[in-house]
Formats: C-alpha cells, sequence, structure tokens
C-alpha cells in the first residue's frame, strides 16, 4: 500500500517526490514562526508536540491528501507565480487555509 501511494503520489505531482516534504517543512516553518510571535504577544509557550499538530492541521487542511496534492501544488504554483516569487510565504498558507475557519483564527 506504502508503495503504491509513493507511485500515485508521484503520477499526480508529475515532481519529484521530495516537493512534498519541502512543502510540508516550509509549512512546519511558517506555524513555528506564528506561534512565536502569538508566545511574544499572549505571554504563552507552545510545544514541539503543539507547532507539529498545527503544521499537520495546517497542511491536511489546505488539501494535501493523495486525492488533491496536485490541487495544493497547483494553488501554490498559482500564488507563487502570480507574485513573481517562487517561495511558499505565510500569507499563501493563510490564503489555502481560508476553508477551515477555526484554522483561520489560529493563524490569524
Amino acid at each position: 500500500y506504502a508503495r503504491a501511494g509513493a507511485a500515485l503520489r508521484r503520477e499526480l505531482t508529475c515532481a519529484p517526490l521530495g516537493w512534498l516534504q519541502r512543502l510540508k517543512a516550509a509549512v512546519h516553518y511558517t506555524v513555528g514562526c506564528l506561534c512565536q510571535d502569538v508566545a511574544k504577544d499572549k505571554e504563552l509557550q507552545f510545544s514541539r508536540q503543539t507547532v507539529a499538530a498545527i503544521s499537520e492541521i495546517t497542511f491536511r487542511q489546505c488539501g494535501t491528501s493523495l486525492n488533491v496534492g496536485k490541487h495544493m501544488k497547483v494553488n501554490f504554483s498559482i500564488l507563487c507565480r502570480h507574485a513573481k516569487r517562487s517561495t511558499v510565504t505565510l500569507e499563501d498558507v493563510k490564503l489555502l487555509a481560508r476553508r477551515s475557519s477555526s484554522l483561520v483564527r489560529l493563524l490569524s
């Protein structure tokens, strides 16, 4: 099953499998930065597990399941191309996470 999933992911994205890990790392980094900002403002602390959980939820809410992985990649690609850049930013993550009102509240 794992092999079939990996093959399907490669087929859906038409790109090396590494893009998904890089995208996930970028989302995790962005969420970590957001958590640091909130922690400063609200005098809170976020555990690594909390940051990882928020990152995973964000990643899934943005549509990264096997069925829509290509859709998310296209969305990020369109956003980056429109902004004339090649990196995913916090605003990109917020824009794609807008489908979940609770997630938008966490990211705002």
